[in-house]
């Protein structure tokens, strides 16, 4: 048996060492998810499920089928940018060239907006270090332009309320968004107003880490998050109101990856900056 290396471990038949996935398990299109129930709600809207799945492995759980004509895996990754990291290199050990989609949840900085909006991501403040592993302190989180239109252009179709603008991408829920505990104060109380006047539209804790990584590995990568919280008027979603808003927030994940799918089909062989080559 020949010895494993230690910056590339993998588990005993050879599948990916944390997300226990080959490259035969993951499908071109890909949507990532915290919560393993949300992973299972989208895979309940597949025509077909891949014999075999879901896949669980650690705490990421993955189900692979069909969606309306289109290969779809959708991966619950757990919380945070250190979570999305690992699933993001991995699954880029599995597939080349993917597109990427977070459907998450996240806090909405901005009294005009609505607890259930959805908020889709051109860019990210990266309050995280885990990018800080690959890339500069500057260097920007940026969503690819064509997935930002995509998932526009699904929540417009479905008429679904939603806001386009900057995300800010915290490392934790508590001290980092600024909440304080009965007995534990937090050092960053005054952040979400401070992003707020910076024209921040929501606070979560993954799109920075996907955005920077799928640049790096040359891939689409977007996010669409539905606003459980408003932390301006200090407002939370209640249980039924959330799972409408986590719903809609699916019906974009999974509309955009239809819209990709049209993009490049109509591009045809044409590069990705445009959409037909000119008459």
């Amino acid at each position: 048996m020949s010895q494993q290396r230690a910056n590339r471990p993998k588990g005993p038949a050879g599948e990916q060492y944390h997300i226990g996935l080959k490259p035969k398990d993951v499908a071109r299109r890909i949507l990532l998810v915290g919560d393993p129930a949300r992973a299972a709600a989208i895979a309940k809207r597949f025509d077909s499920i891949r014999p075999g799945f879901p896949k669980t492995h650690r705490e990421f759980v993955t189900f692979t089928g069909i969606w309306k004509g289109l290969d779809v895996t959708v991966m619950a990754t757990g919380m945070g940018p250190d979570n999305t990291e690992i699933a993001v290199v991995e699954l880029l050990r599995c597939v080349e060239t993917p597109d990427i989609i977070r459907v998450g949840t996240c806090g909405a900085l901005r009294a005009d907006m609505k607890p259930g909006d959805l908020v889709i991501t051109t860019g990210a403040v990266r309050l995280e270090n885990t990018t800080a592993a690959f890339v500069e302190p500057g260097f920007p989180a940026v969503a690819n332009h064509e997935v930002v239109l995509a998932l526009s252009s699904a929540a417009a179709s479905c008429g679904h309320r939603h806001h386009v603008g900057l995300t800010a991408t915290a490392p934790g829920f508590y001290g980092w968004q600024g909440r304080d505990h009965e007995v534990l104060k937090g050092r960053f109380s005054e952040l979400p107003k401070q992003l707020a006047d910076q024209g921040v539209l929501n606070l979560e804790m993954e799109a920075s880490s996907l955005l920077v990584l799928a640049h790096l590995l040359g891939c689409r990568a977007g996010a669409v998050c539905a606003v459980f919280a408003n932390r301006a008027t200090d407002v939370f979603l209640e249980a039924g109101q959330r799972a409408k808003a986590e719903s809609h927030a699916i019906d974009v994940g999974l509309g955009a990856l239809q819209f990709l799918a049209r993009m490049d089909k109509e591009r045809g062989k044409a590069p990705r900056w445009v959409i037909a080559p000119s008459p």
